[in-house]
């Protein structure tokens, strides 16, 4: 988790949002890393796990990711919850919930959706607090203190 927050940094340093995101095989070896660049890129996907998934489906050669772990330091949006399970990721460690747009417990729940033809176990609260810190001190530099105000 710490390594997907330098990636998160390297977003913030960006002037994006700063999420970051590993794809881990099952050795242990690190198939893809992303962190958000929408802005630098003008492109809507350019979430830090579809980053991750599509570098790692580069390194292994396909898009079947079965055997491997997504590390994101801010709970996946539906979109990105959705190409995890389109990879087929077997799961996913989050640092922090995101109580606005999360689909993998708080908001929604579409990686253990039984409707779905795969599921995603979730491990959540991987340095959650300092995932989250990370996050509200990017949107209080942002939009400042709303107390100041």
């Amino acid at each position: 988790m710490r390594e997907a927050m330098a990636l998160a940094d390297r977003a913030q340093t960006a002037g994006d949002v700063p999420v970051g995101a590993l794809v881990v095989g099952s050795d242990g070896e690190i198939l893809g890393r992303g962190w958000n660049d929408r802005e630098a890129r003008c492109d809507p996907t350019g979430h830090a796990e579809v980053m991750a998934l599509r570098q790692a489906a580069t390194a292994v050669g396909r898009w079947r990711l079965a055997d491997a772990t997504l590390v994101v330091t801010l709970e996946p949006c539906a979109m990105c919850a959705g190409a995890a399970l389109g990879a087929r990721i077997r799961r996913i460690v989050l640092g922090a919930w995101d109580e606005k747009a999360g689909a993998c417990g708080s908001v929604w729940d579409i990686v253990r959706d039984r409707r779905m033809n795969h599921w995603i176990e979730v491990v959540p609260g991987v340095l959650a607090d300092e995932c989250s810190a990370q996050l509200s001190a990017f949107f209080l530099e942002r939009r400042g203190d709303p107390r100041q105000q």
